[in-house]
């Protein structure tokens, strides 16, 4: 279950403290801040700077930092001349906020194609699509009974209750914790799920231990590289996406963050930012960002206001963010982050290896795995460029194809050699992909407000970590600065919402 550090404990009160000063500190000047930074351009940065951009107007000075490319972890490889997504690749069609985003930016959706996929255990497949829907539903059905039923209700219940966020949003309310914004939601429900384990929640459901170790552990390691310990909120965005109502966009995901970014006409910043430090001028709070460089640190100028829309701490050489000013430094709150390894391989799947030595008779385009300790990948399948051409077909496994592979280290010559019966490259992207569920001590989950106008996104990614999650924090964080700094109280933490936008209306 995941907790936070003692570390945090006492930091706690501060924070609060320091959020509840932030509704006394607005500008009642009317005056829009003339100067707001975001740390990070990923998907929660670009979209934070043009949700920021909307509420603020032209006027204000925009200008958001980045220390690696654009899009964070969206990003693409090259092989064999094509383009493909190494980093975030899927989207589901609930996901408003990224529909939205493609459709103002002009982008086209990217059309899929279409296969089959299995569950390996190590030693044999012991799931699997077929080409008859009726016959994987009675196939389900006669090995786990009515759990994957179950598990469709519960997640169906979950997302009806999620997607009234769009509503509130529209309607301009905003939260102050991500606490606030899951009960908003789900009430009590939803806080509690993300303290307590998928597994623990699913078996309650009545879904059985078999379902919860060969279907639910797969789909775990797939999207998150964990186990079903998982909080079970998380368990629930990454089982929601695996569904088959799924897109991407054509010309990769990344192109969302690069399109935000021009049309809220940010100034782009290559530098890593070190800290935040407050300034403290006739009666006024700015900011003063610190930037690592070659030869010494150099300071920007005082900021209105500062969004970090990037992990406090990742782990490695990076030491992350520091606050000098608060009594203790909010990164180690955070837990760690999941290392996880992207590999692009083109080369011929062994077949063999799952019980098929005529790779022509091979039906599945993936291959998800259980958490058998023998494995050394989470999963495998063939993947198509970002760019699909008019009469793309998927490769059949005979036939030399691209693939993904997910594992938790570098996949050695050896590995590689297991799992191929021959490559041409393999291109390995390592990411601190997500959140460590469980590497955290406590029980709340990281801030919103850090103190007045000093706003905090990926938290968010503690409850559920996905792009449409990165989104939902950015436009969240962009009305409660917003209604902070024009002291609108009244539009955050609103109880009873579903009443108050039919009163509205």
């Amino acid at each position: 279950m995941r907790r936070l550090p003692g570390v945090l404990g006492p930091l706690l009160p501060a924070l609060v403290a320091l959020s509840s000063a932030a509704a006394e500190s607005a500008h009642v000047d009317g005056a829009p801040p003339s100067k707001i930074a975001v740390v990070g351009a990923g998907i929660g940065g670009s979209a934070t700077a043009h949700f920021l951009r909307q509420h603020f107007g032209p006027e204000v000075q925009l200008d958001v930092y980045e220390k690696g490319e654009v899009g964070g972890r969206l990003a693409t490889v090259t092989v064999n001349r094509n383009e493909y997504e190494s980093g975030g690749s899927i989207i589901h069609a609930l996901n408003l906020h990224m529909h939205d985003f493609v459709q103002q930016l002009g982008l086209k959706q990217r059309r899929g194609v279409s296969g089959k996929t299995a569950v390996f255990d190590g030693t044999s497949v012991i799931a699997e699509e077929t080409d008859w829907y009726l016959l994987d539903l009675l196939r389900l059905w006669w090995r786990y009974g009515i759990s994957f039923i179950r598990l469709q209700m519960w997640l169906e219940e979950i997302m009806e209750k999620f997607i009234r966020i769009y509503k509130y949003q529209a309607h301009g309310y905003a939260f102050s914790s991500v606490e606030e914004l899951l009960e908003s939601l789900g009430g009590s429900g939803f806080v509690n799920m993300t303290r307590r384990p998928l597994s623990d929640s699913l078996l309650e459901l009545g879904v059985s231990q078999r379902f919860i170790d060969e279907v639910v552990a797969a789909v775990i390691r797939l999207n998150y590289g964990q186990n079903v310990s998982v909080p079970a909120f998380v368990g629930a965005v990454s089982l929601a996406s695996s569904h088959s109502n799924l897109w991407a966009v054509e010309g990769g995901n990344k192109l969302v963050c690069e399109g935000l970014l021009k049309l809220a006409n940010v100034n782009l910043k290559r530098a890593r930012v070190t800290s935040v430090r407050p300034l403290h001028s006739g009666g006024t709070l700015r900011y003063e960002l610190s930037q690592a460089g070659e030869a010494e640190e150099r300071h920007s100028s005082a900021y209105d206001m500062v969004v970090v829309a990037a992990p406090l701490r990742v782990g490695g050489d990076d030491e992350g963010i520091s606050f000098p000013d608060l009594a203790a430094s909010v990164a180690p709150g955070e837990g760690e982050w999941q290392g996880t390894v992207a590999t692009l391989v083109h080369g011929y799947l062994n077949t063999s290896l799952f019980g098929f030595p005529d790779a022509r008779l091979f039906p599945y385009a993936g291959v998800l795995t259980t958490d058998a300790p023998a494995l050394f990948f989470n999963s495998v399948a063939g993947v198509h460029p970002v760019n699909v051409p008019p009469g793309f077909r998927r490769k059949r496994a005979h036939e030399a194809a691209v693939y993904k592979v997910f594992s938790p280290d570098v996949l050695s010559k050896e590995q590689l050699k297991t799992l191929f019966r021959s490559y041409y490259s393999a291109q390995a992207t390592e990411w601190q992909a997500y959140p460590r569920y469980g590497s955290a001590d406590g029980s709340a989950l990281p801030p919103v407000e850090l103190r007045p106008h000093l706003y905090y996104l990926n938290g968010i990614e503690w409850a559920g970590s996905a792009m449409e999650m990165s989104a939902v924090a950015a436009k969240n964080v962009a009305l409660l600065a917003y209604h902070r700094w024009n002291g609108r109280g009244l539009k955050v933490d609103r109880k009873d919402l579903l009443r108050a936008i039919k009163t509205e209306l």
